[in-house]
């Protein structure tokens, strides 16, 4: 009966209570995007698809455009079928993400209420119901699923493979303590997809590492982010490498990050790169290196900046992999 329950409690579920409301509103006060531009009634379905924030999308994104600008080098394709299945994986890499950030939201919907950080999600806060929310995703997923139909008959049938990941991943910060291994592995599909839709096929030689490579650097960008949660996953019973890297995260993710670079370099080597590959992977090398020496792992705002700052390791690689193209086939 709540009549029973101690005054003390009471008191503490107040303070909660107020905490995160206070929180909500400065949210709602001082992190003005775009979004606010639209109806309200809208707006909390652009923010639960993170449309405002681009971090994800490109991270998505970039292990398909070296997969695919590889996959050109290597067969000398047109520069018009680079630009083309690029824009594709663009599209696709917004809506797959937008449907993923809805997925994972329904997964996480009471404990993102009670983490002050994710309270203001639509779902959380209660601005958009479950139900709203799966009506919401339906649609991304079947834009998701027509744009894969845009692909040869094997690329179609190797991106479907892939989504039992993305709606499986959620579930795996409850199961393992390596969620973040899990989500690599669904996030940069992208890296064997892209080469698919080119010729037909994978070369497994050269995209198995490079899936890896991707892989290993979504653990070292989403382990960083998620540093800033690291109490309140390890108080709500969220599994994650933030927990089990503990103090010794810088040095981990620095050999995490070794091993991106190896990985990388050794697709590029497999697939006959020249130098302007690795000069753009060299300069993502520094930019990864530059990032970790600098990022402050007890400060929130410090890990939450570096989803974005990532994203540029995968446009020098991405650079080095399409001046490699035009070197080769253009001059």
């Amino acid at each position: 009966p709540l009549h029973r329950i101690h005054p003390s409690a009471h008191f503490t579920m107040e303070v909660k209570s107020t905490a995160v409301k206070q929180h909500h509103d400065i949210h709602l006060s001082s992190d003005k995007t775009w979004v606010d531009l639209f109806p309200s009634n809208i707006r909390p379905y652009l923010y639960l698809a993170r449309v405002h924030n681009p971090a994800g999308t490109l991270l998505l994104f970039y292990p398909c455009a070296w997969s695919v600008t590889m996959a050109c080098y290597a067969h000398g394709t047109p520069i018009s079928m680079v630009w083309t299945y690029v824009g594709l994986f663009l599209a696709a890499s917004q809506v797959f993400h937008a449907a993923g950030c809805v997925i994972n939201d329904m997964w996480d919907k009471d404990v993102d209420a009670a983490v002050p950080r994710t309270s203001t999600r639509p779902l959380a806060s209660g601005d958009v119901s479950m139900v709203q929310a799966f009506a919401f995703l339906i649609p991304q997923l079947a834009l998701g699923i027509w744009l894969l139909m845009q692909l040869n008959d094997y690329s179609l049938r190797l991106g479907l493979s892939s989504l039992g990941l993305v709606v499986l991943y959620p579930a795996m910060k409850r199961v393992t303590n390596w969620p973040q291994a899990v989500l690599g592995m669904c996030f940069n599909w992208g890296a064997l997809l892209g080469a698919a839709s080119v010729v037909g096929a994978v070369d497994w030689h050269v995209y198995i590492p490079l899936y890896l490579g991707a892989a290993c650097w979504t653990i070292v960008y989403d382990t960083s982010y998620a540093r800033q949660d690291r109490d309140e996953d390890a108080k709500y019973g969220v599994r994650s490498t933030t927990i089990i890297f503990g103090d010794r995260i810088r040095p981990i993710l620095a050999i995490f990050s070794a091993v991106v670079c190896s990985l990388v370099a050794y697709a590029g080597y497999c697939n006959g790169h020249g130098l302007p590959f690795f000069g753009g992977l060299a300069l993502g090398a520094l930019h990864l290196a530059r990032l970790l020496a600098r990022t402050d792992f007890e400060n929130k705002e410090s890990c939450d900046a570096t989803l974005l700052s990532n994203a540029w390791f995968g446009f020098w690689v991405w650079a080095g992999a399409l001046a490699d193209y035009l070197v080769k086939t253009q001059l």
